[in-house]
């Protein structure tokens, strides 16, 4: 909040959690914050459907929906966050699984990646409806310019892959994207650290979530990420009405403190309604209040990074 002189905060959870996370304040930023008690949270191990409407993360995204906030952004249980936005703001016509984005540091520039644990096993319609949204995403949240979009797979040639890639292949080439975006083909992993053939990543959430893992691990193995950044320990949620960000199951106070920030620039960028305006959705998320911090009894004691929960609406 030091960093951001103009956001508020409505904290959804425990008061015990809130009082604590106040307490670190200094008087001027408390005034900022605003505290929403709710015991019921949804464990990482929990079904997704335990979002129901008294748990944290189904009251954050309520607030979201009425015009209490204006973005969301949740540290907890990836399922039940996907969810309770999906059941509380609403998908856009045409978008059965929303996806998870991620932007990775390249050298040639950022790369989009998606998705990163939203659909586990998604089919070829799928993937292409997530090139459009990565390609939006792309222009809209980064200034890419007729991004180019690509399809993760073992190798470049035509025909690599597995019966998915080899089916989602066609189906993106024919997919019509916006923003002068053009489809490339098949990409390889090393294609998302260079960043010379793709700026839009497209794979399975499976995937896409052991990728960003495995980079994380080699950054720390390396002695930590290069001056550009590391592996994100935020994404943000595409294809629901409202701005939502998810943070990584370890996240810690600086980890939470990015999500926030990608919030904010997302919503200032009225990136939401922007992505929806360019793919034809009708109608948009309206200005409101503040930021929906969902806090669930268990944030800040994870042990195990869980951000791959898919969820069937």
């Amino acid at each position: 909040m030091r960093a951001d002189p103009d956001l508020h905060l409505l904290l959804v959870g425990p008061a015990e959690v809130a009082d604590e996370l106040i307490g670190a304040l200094d008087p001027a930023q408390r005034a900022r914050v605003t505290v929403r008690p709710v015991r019921a949270a949804v464990g990482m191990a929990e079904n997704p459907v335990a979002a129901r409407a008294d748990s944290t993360v189904r009251t954050a995204a309520t607030a979201v929906r009425d015009g209490l906030a204006d973005a969301m952004v949740s540290a907890g249980s990836t399922g039940a966050t996907v969810t309770a936005a999906a059941l509380g703001l609403g998908r856009w016509p045409h978008v059965r699984r929303p996806a998870l984005v991620a932007t990775l540091p390249a050298v040639a520039g950022p790369v989009v990646l998606l998705d990163v644990g939203g659909s586990l096993e998604p089919g070829p319609a799928t993937l292409a409806r997530h090139a459009v949204l990565g390609a939006a995403y792309a222009a809209v949240a980064h200034g890419v310019v007729e991004p180019r979009v690509g399809l993760l797979s073992v190798g470049t040639e035509a025909g690599k892959g597995d019966r998915l890639r080899r089916s989602a292949d066609p189906t993106l080439a024919a997919a019509p994207l916006p923003c002068a975006a053009r489809y490339v083909g098949l990409v390889e992993g090393y294609d998302i650290a260079s960043g010379l053939r793709a700026d839009v990543v497209v794979t399975d959430g499976f995937t896409g979530n052991v990728l960003l893992k495995a980079i994380e691990g080699a950054y720390a193995m390396a002695g930590g990420p290069p001056p550009g950044g590391g592996a994100p320990r935020a994404a943000a949620l595409l294809g629901v009405a409202g701005t939502v960000v998810v943070c990584h199951g370890a996240a810690r106070g600086e980890d939470v403190a990015s999500g926030i920030a990608l919030a904010a620039h997302l919503w200032r960028r009225r990136a939401t309604d922007t992505v929806s305006v360019l793919l034809g959705v009708p109608g948009g998320v309206g200005p409101a209040a503040g930021m929906a911090l969902e806090s669930s009894a268990q944030s800040g004691d994870h042990t195990e990074r869980t951000t791959d929960t898919e969820v069937s609406l």
